[in-house]
């Protein structure tokens, strides 16, 4: 399973407003991962579209996480962000081609394993990512909070 570049950066950007601790740019999180500010803009309006994050518009505006850390559940953020968990062409309905369908037992199989998956990440909040704070502070060069 490899999860979208979108959800990468949904995810990147939750770490930096919770390593922030206040409100960030656009700007500042491009600068701090070097990526596309277009796409990270797409990313932001889709997390406050989701409740995750709240952004002020205009001069002195910025973005903050919405809630606490602790209630933000990485599996939330992956559900929500991801197009779907098809691993395969047959987990999408009537879209098969594959002859094995009607008795593939490697469908639930995978089923089961994207299953574990998503569990696995219920156990896990934002909080959980933000335990080396002070070395994300540094890595990512976030400004000091005034």
């Amino acid at each position: 399973m490899q999860l979208t570049q979108f959800t990468d950066y949904a995810l990147r950007v939750l770490i930096y407003l919770g390593v922030k601790q206040g409100d960030a740019t656009i700007g500042e999180i491009v600068d701090s991962y070097g990526i596309s500010k277009n796409h990270l803009t797409k990313v932001v309006h889709s997390l406050a579209r989701l409740g995750f994050v709240q952004s002020t518009r205009g001069k002195g505006g910025g973005i903050r996480l919405a809630m606490r850390p602790e209630d933000i559940s990485v599996a939330a953020v992956v559900a929500a962000t991801e197009p779907n968990f098809n691993l395969v062409e047959c987990f999408e309905l009537g879209a098969s081609h594959c002859p094995l369908v009607p008795s593939c037992l490697l469908k639930r199989a995978l089923h089961e394993a994207n299953q574990a998956f998503l569990t696995s990440l219920e156990r896990h909040s934002l909080a959980d990512l933000l335990g080396n704070r002070r070395e994300l502070t540094v890595l990512l060069k976030v400004p000091a909070v005034p």
